[in-house]
């Protein structure tokens, strides 16, 4: 299983090297790269410090950052992305303690600023040093960070995750086996399973595990066992009879639906017929519809869920809107009519259709919270478009949400936006959220907790600190939104604080 992703790692990375490059040179360069085999890697978002950047907090003294040599980090520090690619010192977590870092990665919600989700990923994905200053079990920290990969239904990449580890010990198999399970490859996990059947989370997954390798006669007696000892609840005894011997409750009801779906009773539904639709459940588990067996409305549904997180990229749903042609009308097939009539006035390079497609489209992918995607996907190749009017101007508020924002400055009015996206915003706005901001770029000081805790090397719990102010002051917490800015800059994350001002004050964060 550790064979099959050391082979991607060196692709991975020089993949992930070539995106903070075009980051690092505000190019948006989404229409020209070819999709990877491993697109989300390809596609998670990095960020790299500017250790050399002047401190720009007064009142504060940023410490010096060495990026140390990564020894053997064990499973706790283990990463897919080393510190050359992600720009964040192997220290990121030594100094901190593991329950709390784990309590803080928990907590965290950034659905609503795709700024903070691609710093999260960085974060959660990176190469580290094992925090040293906690009694918490050694896994803590990994373990929290593979949970909230999972939450916000990045499966592939906690999946790549568990296996650089290695899934050997009971709490990562049981991940592992929950991934494969919701993307209907269980396979690996199982042939695993029967082979170290200490492993096995529960009775159920070792009775479905077995079955599934092909020991129909074993499986049944493990289930007899199970159900002996009480190991089993009813909803997993009444499945797995069903999944073992389906003749035998041919043309019984349906079973009642459960109140908490698991991934193995979501598995075993599915096996046996009884599918439950995904709308409802945690957003893992839209994965299931991203299967060719589902069909296009619901893989679109499910691809737009997934693409919110950036747990899939823009262009595999971008691909997916291209799919085929609406048959119907309204909700999701008025947005792929807008997307796709916008895209080939693009295509032609006819302005006029251009000036007519836009807005709606634009609208379209407002009502489901996908305009950064969009922004990537089409950004810069708006800006050479030569619109003019109201249409320029909503291009140009587009491209200030993709990589090419600094472009973007250059290309509209000289406003409080353009300011912001070279660094420079007013330092006296009249608007009061433009105040908030723009304190954070004229010398806002860090708290002296902060301050404190930079100090002592907790560089990675100082930045969950800031993503967790960010996430209130973008719902209007104008003291935690300068707060929160000031420390991103103060630590050198520089292009992540502009993004966050500007997604703040472009994108509608009420839903």
């Amino acid at each position: 299983m550790q064979r099959r992703f050391a082979s991607l790692a060196p692709l991975a990375f020089c993949l992930l090297a070539g995106a903070v490059s075009a980051q690092t040179s505000g190019a948006d360069s989404t229409q020209t790269a070819p999709l990877s085999a491993i697109d989300w890697l390809r596609q998670t978002p990095t960020v790299t410090l500017q250790l050399s950047e002047p401190p720009v907090a007064q009142g504060v003294e940023t410490p010096d950052i060495a990026v140390d040599t990564l020894g053997a980090p064990g499973r706790s520090g283990v990463g897919l992305l080393p510190s050359h690619v992600t720009g964040l010192p192997a220290t990121l977590w030594q100094n901190s303690r593991a329950d709390s870092l784990a309590r803080r990665i928990a907590g965290l919600d950034p659905d609503r600023l795709p700024a903070m989700q691609a710093l999260l990923y960085t974060l959660l994905l990176a190469e580290t040093n094992p925090p040293g200053l906690s009694d918490a079990p050694p896994e803590t920290l990994l373990l929290a960070r593979i949970d909230k990969l999972i939450e916000m239904g990045a499966l592939d990449q906690a999946e790549a995750l568990v296996e650089a580890a290695d899934p050997a010990t009971p709490a990562l198999f049981s991940r592992w086996l929950d991934i494969g399970l919701l993307l209907g490859e269980e396979e690996a996990q199982c042939k695993a399973l029967t082979e170290t059947p200490r492993l096995s989370p529960s009775y159920a997954a070792r009775v479905f595990c077995t079955a599934r390798a092909g020991d129909w006669q074993a499986a049944s007696l493990t289930l007899g066992t199970a159900n002996a000892l009480g190991l089993l609840t009813d909803e997993e005894d009444a499945l797995l009879l069903r999944f073992l011997d389906p003749d035998l409750f041919e043309g019984e009801p349906i079973l009642t639906i459960p109140r908490a779906v698991t991934p193995l009773t979501f598995r075993l539904y599915e096996a046996i017929g009884e599918a439950r639709p995904t709308s409802g459940l945690p957003l893992a588990f839209a994965h299931a519809d991203l299967r060719e067996r589902a069909g296009w409305k619901a893989r679109l549904e499910a691809a737009e869920r997934l693409a919110r997180t950036s747990a899939l990229s823009e262009n595999h749903l971008l691909g997916l809107y291209f799919e085929g042609k609406p048959s119907a009308s309204g909700m999701i097939w008025d947005r792929v009519s807008a997307l796709q009539a916008f895209d080939r006035a693009l295509t032609n390079g006819d302005t006029t259709a251009l000036s007519d497609t836009l807005p709606a489209a634009w609208a379209a992918m407002q009502a489901v919270h996908l305009e950064v995607p969009f922004a990537r996907l089409y950004g810069s190749r708006l800006l050479a478009q030569g619109l003019s009017g109201t249409t320029a101007r909503l291009a140009r508020n587009i491209a200030l949400l993709s990589p090419a924002y600094e472009l973007a400055a250059a290309k509209g009015p000289k406003d409080f936006l353009a300011g912001l996206a070279r660094g420079t915003p007013p330092r006296l706005p009249t608007n009061s959220t433009h105040r908030a901001i723009a304190d954070a770029f004229h010398g806002a000081g860090v708290p002296q907790d902060i301050s404190t805790m930079l100090a002592r090397g907790q560089l990675g719990e100082v930045i969950l600190v800031a993503m967790n102010l960010m996430e209130d002051g973008a719902l209007g917490n104008l003291a935690a939104l300068t707060e929160a800015l000031a420390i991103f800059r103060a630590v050198g994350l520089e292009d992540t604080a502009r993004r966050a001002a500007l997604q703040t004050l472009l994108l509608d964060l009420r839903g």
